[in-house]
Parts: structure tokens; C-alpha cells; sequence
């Protein structure tokens, strides 16, 4: 079996985009650098592909976005808001969703990857390696997922959470639940326990589950079952089956136990009560994801970036004083 860009990136201690600079534009690695990705490429017998120098050169005037699940109302506003800036620098927006299956994810990127100048994808389920290798051939641009020397959009949900914590604490509740539908690569859950235990909060962790609206449901009874006066979920439309079950158990919202969402969708402000929610900017994440796609498909071998995008608490009427005994 041939040797792929990662071996070679792991044999000579460097990134996957950086032996690829190495061997395609050799004047933008120093001397030494260059001469550690030859050894380990002639060593493993590592020749680059023609496909891939190919697809690194043509432009098709299209880019692509991969996202998790279009059913969730999370990712409108972000498709609306990518689709009016890809319009005005003169590209395509092509776009796609994996379900969260690796397969579907590697199936639907291996057709796409053929038809665009460069990648958006959300919170991949690809290995690391799968990524790099995915980097060294077409620009690609990682949303909430680290990979090590590929462009990274992160949604910095700590300045939310804490927000979220510190508005729970002076209310008074003690006891917290987690509805946890994040996968262990995204640290979602560890941010969350990190914010409460900052506060002083106890965290109950609930899952993980699919991040869907019947996690909700599920998981609505197990939240008073633990002793839990507040609940906060993976997102909005979770949150939202909670409301719904919290509603048909007869226990009332705030009265009983407060909800947080996060996302700040249009369900969230729609919901009855309205539900207080961290707010991810939609057009922020769309400019900066898209700016930062464009400027390597302009630049294929420039430095890989990491870019944050912040949060904030939109406290509104799910949220209350903690129950009294």
C-alpha cells in the first residue's frame, strides 16, 4: 500500500500542509525543513498524487459546505448568511449534510471535493489523519473540530457557558443538569463542566445522546429524577423537547426547574416560555468561515488558522429563581 501524506508529516515531525508546501512550493519551508520531508517521502516511498496537484490547481468557481443535520434550525440563518457573501466575491455555494455518519461524511465529501475550489466541514466525524491528508489537497476549513496544522473556525463557547453558570448561581440553584449530545472530540461537555465547576455549580451529565428534539423528551424526566432545579442543553432544539415534556409532566418552567438552550435560534424566541439561550452570531460564523476558505483557495500553502468566533447569554423567560423547599 502506498504511503500517505500523514506518515510521511508523522515521519519527519512536521504537519500534513507543511509537507505539502515542502514537496509543492518548496521556497515557503526552510532548507532543513525541506530536506526532513524529502528523507521521510523517499524513505516511505511517498510519491504526490497527479489527482491531487490537479485538484489543487483548477478552480470550478464553486465552494463546498458539509454541515451535520439541516433539520436542525440552528444552520438556516448560517446557510442564508454564507449563501448572500459567497454571492458577492463571485463563487457557488454548494452544500451538503452527513448526518454525523463518517461514512456518508467521507462519501458526500469524495463527490463534493470534485466540484468545488474548497471545503467547509462541520464538526467532521473523520479521523485526524483523514483530515490532514484531506488539507494537503484541497483548501479546507474545519468547523469546531482541531486538527493539528488545518484551518479551524472554533465556536468559543466559554464566555457563554460562564454567563449561563454565574446567571444560574444568582438565582440560586445548586444542582444542574447537562443533556450531553456532543461527541468526546468536541469538548462541548468538558466546557460546560469546566463553567459550573468555576461557579461552584453541580453538574449532572445526561447521555450522550443524538442532538435531536426526542433527545429532549427522553431526557426531561431524568433531569427531576437527579434532583436538578436547571437543565442545560446540547442546543436550542433539545432544549425544546424538554419544554415539551416538562409541559405534558405538568412540571412548570421557571417554577420548577430552568432551561437553557444554546444556539439563540428562532425557536428560541418562539417558545412558550421564551427560552433563555447562548447566542452563536450567524453571520459572524459565516464571514469568518468563508474568509478564511477564500483566503487559502487563494493561497493554498499559507499558514493554517485558528479562528474564534464568541458567545453570549440571552437570559429570557425559562430561566427563574430556584425552587424554595
Amino acid at each position: 500500500m502506498a504511503a500517505t501524506i500523514t506518515e510521511v508529516a508523522r515521519r519527519a515531525q512536521v504537519s500534513a500542509s507543511t509537507v505539502s508546501r515542502a514537496i509543492n512550493s518548496p521556497d515557503l519551508v526552510s532548507d532543513e525543513t525541506r530536506r526532513r520531508v524529502l528523507e521521510a517521502a523517499n524513505a516511505l516511498g511517498y510519491t504526490a498524487s497527479p489527482a491531487a496537484r490537479s485538484l489543487r490547481d483548477r478552480r470550478t468557481g464553486s465552494l463546498g459546505l458539509v454541515v451535520t443535520d439541516m433539520a436542525n434550525p440552528f444552520f438556516p440563518p448560517i446557510l442564508k448568511a454564507m449563501q448572500a457573501r459567497v454571492r458577492r466575491q463571485g463563487y457557488t455555494l454548494l452544500v451538503a449534510d452527513s448526518d454525523e455518519h463518517e461514512a456518508d461524511e467521507a462519501e458526500t465529501i469524495g463527490t463534493l471535493s470534485k466540484q468545488v475550489d474548497g471545503l467547509i466541514l462541520w464538526a467532521s466525524t473523520l479521523s485526524d489523519d483523514a483530515l490532514a491528508s484531506l488539507a494537503a489537497e484541497i483548501p479546507l476549513v474545519l468547523v469546531n473540530r482541531e486538527v493539528p496544522g488545518v484551518a479551524e473556525v472554533r465556536i468559543a463557547l466559554g464566555g457563554g457557558l460562564h454567563q449561563a453558570a454565574e446567571h444560574l448561581r444568582a438565582l440560586g440553584h445548586e444542582r444542574c443538569a447537562f443533556i450531553n449530545c456532543a461527541r468526546p472530540e468536541l469538548q462541548r461537555g468538558k466546557s460546560i463542566h469546566e463553567a459550573f465547576d468555576d461557579v461552584g455549580l453541580t453538574l449532572v451529565e445526561l447521555g450522550p445522546y443524538k442532538p435531536q428534539f426526542e433527545t429532549g423528551l427522553h431526557a426531561a424526566p431524568l433531569v427531576t429524577a437527579h434532583g436538578a432545579t436547571a437543565v442545560i442543553a446540547h442546543n436550542d432544539l433539545v432544549a425544546m423537547g424538554v419544554l415539551h415534556q416538562f409541559h405534558a409532566l405538568g412540571v412548570d418552567v421557571p417554577r420548577d426547574v430552568s432551561v437553557v438552550g444554546i444556539d439563540d435560534t428562532l425557536l428560541s424566541r418562539v417558545a412558550t416560555p421564551s427560552l433563555t439561550t447562548i447566542a452563536i452570531p450567524a453571520d459572524e460564523l459565516a464571514a469568518r468561515a468563508l474568509d478564511t476558505l477564500t483566503d487559502l483557495v487563494h493561497d493554498h500553502d499559507r499558514p493554517a488558522a485558528l479562528v474564534e468566533v464568541g458567545t453570549h447569554l440571552v437570559p429570557r423567560r425559562s430561566t427563574g429563581p430556584a425552587p424554595r423547599d
